[in-house]
């Protein structure tokens, strides 16, 4: 599968993929904590290999949907190749855990104690071409004159330190709610399915980076989408959200919304 790479591997990978470039949609799909791969030169930064496989390094699930979307959505998708464990390419440059020390309960040996010269190393093997690329593909799209909607794929635990997460879905949004307020209507409507706003996260978590640098000083209608990773663990359960997804984000309630002004002035621009 891939993201699915370990530490072990010599192999050399892009520090960020796009894929479906030219991708006719209005979508722009991300996925910030796509892979749990670590470059040779970071060894396992002290993890045993089973810890690869956890939510610390990745979100488990969220690739196979991001990319079952682009290809539902004729959207590009924009994809980090680096494990979150190495450096966060969903928090600012300034942010304290964009170089976890301790993720969850779990120490990083790795991460500990590093010098300004090592992270800024970090930020260059994958934060800034990520974020670099993500803002050239926006503004090539812009550029000629197609919408830009953007919408990021996550994925979360469903307990966290010892508390239970009802939620199947979580929509993250700030005050441009635009795509979050249509999906999560329909979300609600699907029998069985537990659909929370801002839920497990919300911005106020330091958890809406990419969103804040690319999406909100833009005027971009944008959500962060969390899925509970047992409910996409398998191919069957990926295939079957990203139908779901798909569908709302097709809909012509959400492209409608999706065009509508802001009920609320956009943020300024976040540094980093």
């Amino acid at each position: 599968m891939a993201g699915s790479g370990f530490a072990s591997e010599t192999r050399v990978r892009p520090p960020v993929l796009v894929t479906n470039r030219e991708g006719g949609g209005p979508f722009v799909i991300v996925c910030e904590h796509a892979s749990n791969w670590l470059p040779a030169e970071l060894g396992t930064l002290g993890l045993p290999q089973a810890d690869m496989m956890r939510h610390i390094a990745w979100d488990p699930g969220a690739l196979p949907v991001a990319r079952r979307l682009s290809q539902a959505l004729d959207a590009p998708l924009v994809e980090s190749c680096v494990s979150r464990l190495a450096i966060d390419c969903n928090r600012p440059a300034d942010a304290p855990d964009l170089i976890a020390a301790v993720s969850e309960t779990t120490a990083i040996p790795g991460n500990a104690g590093l010098s300004d010269d090592q992270r800024a190393a970090r930020i260059e093997l994958s934060h800034r071409p990520f974020h670099d690329a993500l803002a050239a593909l926006i503004d090539e799209r812009l550029g000629a004159g197609k919408p830009v909607w953007i919408v990021t794929i996550h994925s979360f635990n469903p307990v966290y330190r010892g508390v239970s997460r009802p939620w199947h879905i979580g929509v993250i949004h700030d005050e441009d709610d635009r795509l979050a307020r249509p999906m999560l209507d329909r979300l609600r409507a699907i029998e069985g399915v537990v659909a929370a706003a801002n839920e497990p996260y919300s911005p106020a978590d330091r958890v809406y980076y990419t969103l804040e640098r690319h999406a909100r000083p833009r005027d971009l209608p944008c959500a962060m989408i969390e899925l509970r990773n047992d409910e996409i663990a398998g191919a069957a359960d990926q295939d079957l959200w990203a139908d779901r997804l798909a569908a709302i984000l097709g809909s012509d309630r959400l492209r409608a919304a999706a065009n509508s002004p802001l009920r609320a002035a956009p943020r300024n621009a976040t540094a980093g």
